[in-house]
């Protein structure tokens, strides 16, 4: 996934300042309960209101100060009993490997700032904000979920992409504007990203060469500006969705994350060719 990360700080910026632009259009979104989060630089983070009711939520995520290009957060729930202290020594033990989260909590929303997305929070006061922005210890802040008696249903989407191992389930053909559900349905952690490419033929090159861990020089050329992060890094069962911001073409669907013996994801199936139409 590393090798990725200066494709997604360059085009990833500009899609999350689209998507922010546009979160307000999501269907329902008006009409739920809205947590804010506020990014300051590569660590600062705060959260409000610090107590929300169970259900649906908008979640609107904001960023200043240094590592604008970069900015990202998450939401994770932690097991009752669990310290984040305990969370991040399991997953350091494992070399960042998120997967090591998943006996202690999850992460429920990871997504890019600004930015808005739609998902759903159950009752607890185990729930974290994180400012992921640095790739060190990310900044934290701590908020309750109330029981609520009548939960907000989350609004319908259009369209549901879905990660399993290894591979992605929905429609391969997504419509601008209309709002895009992500969902992981495997055991393991999983992405869902969007890769602008230039055309039909060059999408299925681009698939045949991330299958094979083609090096990104081979990779470059097949790539737009445009990029989509449906979802960064989350655990089985998250879900998120949004309205879909992105210029009308070919897209490759993808999974960079690492298996323990070190290959990418998209060597083991999870990559395709999907359009994106008006």
């Amino acid at each position: 996934m590393k090798r990725f990360a200066s494709l997604f700080a360059a085009a990833g910026a500009v899609a999350a300042i689209s998507a922010f632009a546009f979160a307000g259009g999501a269907s329902g979104a008006g009409s739920l309960p809205t947590l804010n989060i506020a990014l300051n630089g590569k660590t600062g983070i705060t959260v409000s209101p610090g107590s929300i009711p169970s259900g649906a939520v908008n979640v609107v995520a904001t960023h200043t100060g240094a590592g604008a290009s970069n900015a990202s957060f998450a939401l994770v729930r932690l097991n009752p009993g669990v310290t984040p202290q305990q969370a991040f020594q399991a997953v350091g033990s494992h070399h960042g490997d998120e997967n090591a989260l998943t006996p202690y909590g999850a992460i429920v929303v990871s997504a890019n700032a600004p930015g808005a997305v739609q998902t759903v929070l159950t009752p607890g006061s185990n729930w974290f904000a994180l400012n992921t922005t640095s790739m060190g210890k990310p900044g934290i802040v701590q908020f309750t979920v109330t029981s609520s008696s009548s939960p907000t249903a989350l609004p319908a989407a259009a369209a549901t992409e879905k990660a399993i191992e290894f591979g992605f389930n929905g429609p391969n053909v997504l419509h601008d504007g209309t709002t895009v559900r992500a969902v992981n349905g495997g055991f393991l952690v999983h992405m869902n990203d969007l890769i602008g490419v230039k055309s039909k033929a060059a999408g299925q090159k681009l698939v045949t060469l991330l299958r094979a861990g083609a090096p990104m020089k081979k990779l470059r050329p097949f790539f737009t500006k445009s990029f989509v992060s449906l979802m960064d890094p989350a655990s089985p069962g998250a879900l998120q969705q949004q309205v879909l911001n992105t210029k009308p073409g070919f897209y490759v669907q993808a999974c960079f994350m690492n298996t323990q013996d070190g290959r990418e994801h998209t060597q083991l199936g999870m990559e395709r060719l999907v359009q994106v139409k008006k």
